[in-house]
């Protein structure tokens, strides 16, 4: 489990793939404090484990599931990367809860400044725009933000200069992909409201049936 507060910005080394098989290797200082194999690292909000690490970076496998449903398919050397270390037992949690599992991408559609803040507008799908809510959690590439406005198309955030200044998101540009990740409340309320399968009942009185008559 991830809070969306981003710890530091590494820095893409290596991107290798070849067929079935791809990894990414990261150069970065903090989140390798006390890094294990097997640790979880979020890099740009998409859960990944440490499979090697030394001299300042770590190395991780990607799928290719991961590649071509997230932007991590896009990074090369030398691109920036938001990290954060899965959040350790008792420890702060600063922002929402974040799985690490992207449920897809949006695109940077305005960005304009606002005083001392920026807003920046996301398009995005309408499958991930129906979980969204003004005022609501969303990950923006593994940052927790707060929803500022959602339209039919796309949603808006507000940012001040620290989130800005430390974490990627000040550095993109309109038409940029970014990483979104819903508020997991929301997908698992959906999922407990709409059973799979609806209940039969054997005197044949059913939920429409009791709708229908008043009740």
């Amino acid at each position: 489990m991830f809070t969306g507060i981003i710890e530091e910005v590494g820095t893409v080394k290596a991107v290798k793939r070849s067929g079935t098989s791809s990894f990414i290797e990261i150069q970065a200082k903090k989140v390798l404090e006390d890094v294990h194999l097997g640790d979880s690292i979020a890099v740009n909000g998409v859960c990944l484990t440490v499979t090697h690490f030394g001299g300042g970076v770590f190395r991780a496998d990607v799928m290719n599931e991961t590649l071509s449903r997230s932007s991590l398919g896009s990074l090369t050397s030398g691109s920036p990367v938001n990290l954060e270390r899965a959040m350790a037992a008792g420890g702060r949690f600063g922002g929402h809860i974040v799985s690490g599992h992207i449920d897809g991408t949006g695109t940077v559609s305005d960005i304009k400044n606002d005083g001392i803040a920026v807003w920046y507008t996301i398009a995005a799908p309408r499958e991930l725009l129906r979980y969204i809510v003004e005022k609501g959690s969303i990950a923006i590439d593994g940052i927790s933000l707060t929803v500022a406005k959602v339209t039919d198309t796309s949603f808006s955030v507000s940012i001040i200069p620290h989130t800005a200044a430390q974490t990627i998101l000040g550095t993109k540009k309109t038409g940029d992909t970014v990483n979104l990740e819903n508020d997991i409340i929301g997908k698992y309320v959906e999922k407990l409201m709409k059973p799979s399968e609806p209940q039969k009942s054997e005197s044949g009185i059913t939920m429409d049936f009791l709708m229908k008559n008043g009740f």
